[in-house]
């Protein structure tokens, strides 16, 4: 071998590394992943919060008086936020996996396409969910 090829500078490799817990607020996520996170978030939250659902809706439906006052019991503000939040998960679960559908057909998956469907997704979601809040809590 020669000596220019011994002698030659090594060029500096950049270090790739693992996002750690604490570097997360310096990271600006696209607004795509943003959109996949809340769609498993609301799943998650779904799930977790479907017994007790469930057994509201057992115990409403066994007598007229059981169903009496858990129609009184969803008037209290809190239940009732509680109520919108499960909505928004829902409206916003289902949205994201309509985008999520027709991305596996292989439509939209471009870079500007991505970020209009995810935006289009938040605003679905936000929109009905203040549809309902504005039901749920007397407006119309």
């Amino acid at each position: 071998m020669s000596e220019a090829v011994r002698e030659a500078p090594k060029k500096e490799r950049p270090e790739f590394r693992n996002i750690h817990v604490t570097e997360l607020s310096n990271y600006r996520m696209p607004l795509a992943a943003i959109v996949s996170i809340l769609h498993r978030i609301s799943g998650v939250g779904m799930f977790v919060l479907l017994p007790f659902v469930l057994y509201l809706l057992q115990n409403s439906l066994r007598s007229e008086i059981s169903f009496a006052y858990y129609e009184g019991f969803v008037t209290y503000p809190l239940v009732k936020v509680i109520i919108l939040g499960l909505s928004w998960s829902f409206l916003h679960h289902m949205c994201a996996g309509i985008r999520h559908l027709v991305m596996d057909l292989h439509i939209g998956l471009d870079k500007h396409s991505a970020r209009k469907s995810s935006a289009t997704v938040l605003v679905i979601s936000l929109v009905l969910t203040a549809l309902i809040a504005l039901k749920l809590f007397g407006v119309f």
